[in-house]
C-alpha cells in the first residue's frame, strides 16, 4: 500500500480516488493533483513509484494545503476558541446541538443522539388509581 503523508491509500483504486483518503484532499484537489503531475486517468495507486509519491507530497506542500494532522489540529483549535469565548456557535458545539440554525423541536437526531423520553407517566401509575 502506498503511504502519503502518513496515510495508507488503497492499492486497487485509481490514483484520483485513492488520494481522497487523505484528510483535507477532496475530489477537486485530487483531480488537480493528477492533472498537473500528469498521471494517466486509468492509473492505479499500486503503479505509483517512490518518485511519483514524493512528487505528490512536494506538490501538496508547495501549494500550502493543510492536510491530515495539521488540518485536524487547526479545526480543533478553532472549536476550542469558539467555546472559550462563549460564542453561540461554541456553546452549540459544546452541547452537541445543531450549529447552523436548524430546528431542534423535531429532527436533529444525528446531532442530538438517540431519543430520551422525558416526563411520560405509565397508565397504571399510583396517582391516577387514587
Amino acid at each position: 500500500m502506498p503511504r502519503i503523508l502518513g496515510v495508507d491509500i488503497p492499492n486497487n483504486k485509481k490514483v484520483e480516488y485513492s488520494l481522497r483518503y487523505i484528510y483535507g484532499i477532496g475530489p477537486l484537489r485530487a483531480m488537480k493533483i493528477c492533472q498537473i503531475l500528469g498521471f494517466r486517468p486509468e492509473m492505479r495507486a499500486s503503479e505509483l513509484s517512490e518518485e511519483q509519491l514524493n512528487k505528490i507530497v512536494d506538490f501538496i506542500v508547495r501549494e500550502g494545503w493543510k492536510c491530515e494532522g495539521d488540518l485536524r489540529r487547526e479545526i480543533t483549535q478553532d472549536l476550542k476558541r469558539l467555546q472559550a469565548i462563549k460564542s453561540y456557535r461554541g456553546l452549540r458545539h459544546f452541547r452537541g446541538l445543531p450549529v447552523r440554525g436548524q430546528r431542534t423541536r423535531t429532527n436533529a437526531r444525528t446531532r442530538k443522539g438517540k431519543r430520551k423520553t422525558v416526563g411520560v407517566a405509565s397508565a397504571a401509575s399510583p396517582a391516577k388509581a387514587a
